[in-house]
């Protein structure tokens, strides 16, 4: 089993907040801190990116290209996203697909005019909600949010309106991106087994969620799993996991989790992995 923490990468924006956990080590930051990446050694290589998003500020509405749009411009893939709440402010909303299908051009024209704001669909959210957000998906994430980002690894948006901020558009390449409809769920949470669910599946990649629960993960390959502990408690062949760190593993490793605390797996593909399934921690 090769299983290791990530590094922590923090970047400064000016939507970002100044009151953020003690993990982070960003106390005495003079800027606004807006995300928290933990970068995998493999670099492009690895299928997978998870970020912290700390907003204080609305945050542009954006699209980012699928496999195809992706590969075709000279990535190696698209650009799924799920973001899990973790904290939100009242009001906080996030901005997920749009109101009602339009054209490329009528989406292109209310981005010109600003009029995307009322298209887009604005939903209220607190914590502990999860959404996949598939390629092609036009969104914003508001103001006043905590959030857990798991992505597919590419560093690439097309800013379709960013509120008259001075920054670059890129609105040929994201309308082309674009899916101007309704956001439509991927899928319901399941339960996989006792203490583990299937928060998002189906698609690039599987979310899950452990608590009260153990079991062997990971397999023979060298396919890697991105664990992510929400709460301390758990461990990792006997390594204490501690909330704020990522890891990830490969080859097989025992994961325990007792009721106390939660845990994050992730891991590129639409199946669900691990089997014999996990039992309950005593």
């Amino acid at each position: 089993m090769m299983a290791e923490p990530l590094p922590r990468r923090l970047v400064r924006k000016p939507w970002g907040r100044r009151d953020l956990p003690g993990w982070t080590g960003a106390e005495a930051q003079s800027e606004p801190v807006g995300e928290v990446w933990f970068p995998d050694p493999a670099g492009d290589e690895a299928d997978l990116l998870v970020k912290y998003l700390f907003t204080s500020e609305k945050l542009s509405i954006q699209v980012h290209p699928d496999d195809r749009a992706a590969r075709a411009s000279g990535h190696r893939r698209g650009k799924d996203e799920a973001w899990l709440v973790l904290r939100a402010d009242p009001g906080a909303a996030i901005g997920l697909g749009l109101r009602e299908a339009v054209s490329r051009g009528a989406l292109r024209a209310a981005a010109l005019d600003g009029s995307i704001e009322r298209l887009i669909d604005w939903r209220p959210v607190r914590a502990g909600d999860l959404f996949y957000s598939p390629a092609g998906t036009v969104h914003a994430i508001g103001a006043g949010l905590t959030v857990l980002e798991i992505q597919q690894n590419l560093d690439l948006t097309y800013r379709l309106y960013d509120y008259g901020r001075p920054r670059e558009l890129h609105l040929d390449a994201g309308i082309a991106a674009a899916d101007p409809s309704p956001w439509r769920a991927a899928g319901s949470t399941r339960a996989i087994a006792p203490g583990r669910d299937a928060l998002a599946s189906g698609a690039a990649f599987v979310v899950e969620r452990w608590r009260d629960a153990a079991g062997i993960i990971g397999g023979d390959g060298l396919a890697p799993v991105w664990v992510i502990p929400l709460e301390a408690g758990a461990s990792l062949d006997g390594r204490p996991l501690e909330p704020g760190s990522v890891w990830t593993m490969r080859g097989q490793a025992e994961l325990a989790v007792p009721p106390s605390a939660e845990l994050l797996l992730a891991y590129a593909g639409s199946e669900i992995r691990f089997a014999p399934e996990p039992r309950r921690s005593p």
